[in-house]
């Protein structure tokens, strides 16, 4: 098949407030999807023991990160607990030319940014089933300190808030379900997972007032 014949891929953007399992369903996605590629972000952030450099981020410094910024090669960045992220503009271009869907893993910052250069991008946005099982999330992760924890939990809400800048909204009460809903959406089946959808009300209203 020469390239001219290749049919473009769709972007996805999912996001997710902090602990609400947005990572886990990527990667479940990418292993069982496979017309699903992922676009690595660059970070400032320090590297956890798990990750992976070229994995997980391309891990820089703020003074790389910034030249990057001015030179243009970030779709979009922004600035999320004191550090930043960025996606590679070239990156995303080429996967989507190789027919790809390209799975942007951002905050929704980052999602307004793509939303005004590339406007048939499609936004998914992972909700917890609860405040207290989000919390419950956090705490389980052994990582931060109890004054970080109550940060990204008041930041998760403010977050969620943005739900409804999304074409989609999945719920991750169960992994298995959440997992298969997501590649719904992927595969171009997921009307009935717009985020429209009247029974979403009670939770929204739980989550964020």
């Amino acid at each position: 098949m020469s390239a001219d014949s290749i049919t473009p891929g769709n972007l996805y953007i999912v996001a997710a407030p902090s602990g609400a399992g947005k990572t886990s369903l990527v990667r479940a996605l990418l292993a069982q999807e496979p017309s699903a590629r992922f676009s690595i972000s660059y970070t400032t952030r320090k590297q956890r023991p798990t990750e992976q450099h070229g994995r997980d981020y391309f891990f820089v410094d703020k003074p790389n990160f910034e030249n990057m910024v001015a030179a243009g090669e970030f779709l979009e960045h922004a600035q999320v607990f004191d550090n930043y992220y960025g996606t590679s503009k070239s990156q995303v271009k080429e996967l989507l030319a190789q027919g790809a869907n390209v799975i942007l893993e951002i905050d929704w910052q980052g999602a307004q940014q793509i939303r005004k250069v590339l406007p048939d991008c499609r936004g998914i946005f992972i909700l917890p089933p609860s405040r207290e099982e989000l919390e419950r999330r956090l705490r389980g992760r052994a990582t931060d300190i109890e004054e970080v924890i109550q940060r990204r939990l008041r930041e998760a809400v403010s977050d969620m808030s943005h739900w409804n800048e999304f074409d989609y909204v999945v719920v991750n009460n169960d992994l298995e379900k959440a997992l298969s809903e997501l590649k719904s959406i992927v595969q171009r089946k997921g009307e009935s997972l717009r985020s429209n959808r009247v029974e979403l009300k009670p939770l929204i209203k739980a989550l964020v007032g």
